[in-house]
């Protein structure tokens, strides 16, 4: 009784389709990676700074504290190496912000599509003079 319903598979749940990164056409970018302990950022930008592409290991459909580990940060990088080299990137310098786990995996993922890195920077914020230090004790 009723309609038969035609059971339909989704391919790849995290990737889209990085033909919709492909318009614009380049062949060096800056790589910025934020890796926090949650959660790992991947930003392409052009040598002005212009975002072009981005991804997230949460756009991906990680969750929870899988979102903060290297693999997790190493799927984003092949996601964004896709789109950079659809665009036609070689080479790129990564500026790194953050103390997470996935600061190594997500340049290495870039290497093994095949784009060179010139320059890998640390811009990971330091406090110059820390906390407030506690009240001396009273006896």
């Amino acid at each position: 009784m009723g309609k038969k319903r035609i059971a339909t598979t989704k391919s790849d749940a995290g990737a889209k389709k990085a033909s919709s990164a492909s318009k614009k056409k380049m062949d060096t970018g800056i790589l910025c990676i934020q890796s926090t302990y949650n959660n790992t950022k991947l930003i392409l930008t052009d040598t002005k700074g212009n975002a072009v592409a981005w991804s997230s290991s949460g756009s991906l459909g990680f969750k929870g504290a899988k979102k903060g580990t290297p693999f997790a940060a190493a799927k984003v990088g092949e996601i964004l190496a896709d789109k950079a080299v659809l665009m036609g990137v070689k080479e790129i310098s990564v500026v790194v912000k953050g103390v997470g786990s996935g600061r190594e995996s997500a340049i290495r993922s870039f290497i093994a599509k095949g784009i060179s890195v010139a320059q890998i920077k640390d811009a990971t914020p330091v406090p110059h003079n820390g906390p407030k230090a506690k009240k001396p004790r009273r006896i």
